[in-house]
């Protein structure tokens, strides 16, 4: 008997890459377009994962609609710049080891491999277009289409799509964000150590926490080992 078909999702932003250089920069861009005080490094990186038009309210709240509608904006285009100025590879660089292990788990006939992200879907065909790796996702859940997280909608899309039952799933992430859209969808949590939420306020809320993107592959097979 064939082994039943498991769904692993990926955060991007933190988990896969590292584009904190080029969030912050581009914050700080935006803000600076509206004369506004610029929020700090730490707290703009709290809210990364979340989509725009919910993490920029987060980091400045009570202005006008308008006025956070060109702060989005303003990011928008200052990210777009700095990736095209400089190629996502430099612009969002992939984590040690990221791009082997998801070779070696995509080289897994049961393992379909799926992203989950608060990117636009423009700017994720950008990023995996930088990186070559089209081809590794099968399943690709943007901004532009659910809620934010931690709504479970994206988790949901993707199970749909892939006919992948929710046990048979797993989330994998930097961000509180990610554990409690995983949470919300009945599908098992992993975080990662390396990203933007600190790896100690994640603890509770996952199966497990890795700190090395090799250990991937093992923690994966122990979660789903687990019962449920």
């Amino acid at each position: 008997m064939s082994d039943a078909l498991r769904l692993i999702l990926f955060d991007v932003d933190g988990t896969l890459v590292d584009s904190q250089g080029d969030i912050v920069a581009s914050m700080t861009s935006a803000f600076a377009s509206e004369g506004m005080a610029v929020p700090k490094r730490d707290a703009i990186l709290g809210i990364v994962g979340l989509s725009l038009d919910v993490a920029i309210p987060k980091l400045v709240p009570g202005l006008d609609a308008a006025v956070y509608a060109r702060l989005v904006d303003a990011y928008k285009a200052a990210y777009m710049a700095l990736r095209g100025a400089q190629g996502s590879q430099i612009s969002s660089p992939l984590y040690p080891h990221i791009r082997a292990v998801l070779d070696q788990l995509s080289a897994v006939d049961h393992y379909l491999l799926g992203v989950a992200t608060g990117k636009s879907r423009r700017g994720l065909d950008a990023l995996l277009a930088g990186h070559g790796m089209e081809h590794l996702f099968l399943t690709q859940q943007v901004a532009d289409h659910h809620p934010s997280k931690p709504h479970p909608a994206m988790i949901l899309a993707a199970l749909s799509e892939t006919g992948v039952a929710a046990q048979n799933a797993v989330m994998i992430g930097d961000t509180s964000f990610d554990m409690d859209m995983a949470r919300a969808a009945g599908v098992r949590a992993l975080a990662v150590g390396w990203g933007y939420h600190r790896a100690e306020d994640l603890v509770g809320r996952a199966d497990d926490v890795i700190y090395d993107a090799r250990a991937l592959p093992g923690a994966i097979e122990r979660i789903w080992e687990s019962k449920q």
